[in-house]
């Protein structure tokens, strides 16, 4: 046995989120073709660059409201795959509450290792910080989200002073599994990586507040990852919460923030207010 009573085989599968969701290929094309109307229909700045890297580029959503907060978002392809574009339709839901998204993107493996990845997406945030304000954003309301793999480069985050909060999505907190399993082929962590590079073992002295959620009806061990994080993110005596998302997949719970009236979003505006 390699990991928690499971073989090799076994791992793979548990952490497996495409081979879990029969209609993964529909959603993602889904996604595309409304992130596409976002960004036609939308006030934005795109492909701001905060960095030297070719992927170190963001793309701004601006609500209507003047010195308003902003929700920083990452996303997820387990540090592999995807790029920004393909979630901006996530924006709306933040947009409606008069909420910036300044949605991120990154160097992926296996061109980048997984502290450079780190390091990236923090320096995002204190790009953020120093150039919100020529968009008539407020500076020092910044807010980090992310989803599967971004949930993890969120939790990264929370020990920044320009972080007020943030909102972990279907996160990894504990990368010994990856390391084991076939994600590793192109992150290429050894034990020390993955140990320095695991939230749950590296909680900050103080943070903003935390929301980690997951879906209810994600694979076992997604659901562990959230729940096992934040019994020790609240027990360190961090201010958290842990939220399921009802009948929600490991990709259909963006929903609930791209919704206007979904959950997560709800969970924003409660944060920024």
């Amino acid at each position: 046995m390699l990991y928690r009573g499971m073989d090799r085989a076994q791992l793979d599968l548990a952490y497996n989120n495409s081979a879990a969701v029969t209609t993964v290929d529909a959603i993602r094309a889904d996604w595309d073709i409304r992130s596409a109307r976002v960004r036609q229909r939308q006030r934005g700045h795109l492909d701001l660059v905060y960095g030297r890297g070719a992927r170190q580029r963001l793309n701004l959503f601006l609500a209507d409201s003047r010195s308003a907060p902003t929700l920083m978002f990452i996303h997820g392809g387990y540090w592999q795959n995807n790029d920004k574009e393909r979630f901006d339709f996530i924006a709306e839901g933040p947009l409606a509450h008069g909420i910036n998204v300044a949605n991120i993107e990154y160097t992926l493996a296996p061109e980048a290792r997984l502290d450079q990845i780190v390091s990236e997406i923090r320096q995002a945030v204190v790009w953020l910080a120093k150039h919100l304000g020529s968009y008539d954003a407020d500076p020092a309301r910044i807010y980090v989200s992310g989803h599967s793999a971004g949930g993890h480069l969120t939790a990264s985050t929370m020990d920044l002073g320009e972080v007020k909060g943030g909102l972990a999505i279907s996160g990894l907190y504990d990368l010994e599994p990856i390391r084991l399993n076939y994600l590793n082929l192109k992150l290429r962590l050894d034990v020390d990586a993955a140990r320095r590079n695991s939230p749950i073992l590296h909680l900050p002295a103080a943070a903003g507040q935390l929301v980690i959620a997951y879906g209810a009806a994600e694979l076992p061990e997604l659901c562990r990852q959230s729940i096992d994080f934040a019994k020790v993110w609240i027990e360190g005596g961090l201010p958290g919460t842990l939220m399921s998302v009802s009948g929600a997949n490991h990709f259909s719970i963006l929903e609930s923030l791209a919704d206007p009236t979904g959950e997560l979003t709800r969970a924003v505006v409660r944060m920024v207010s």
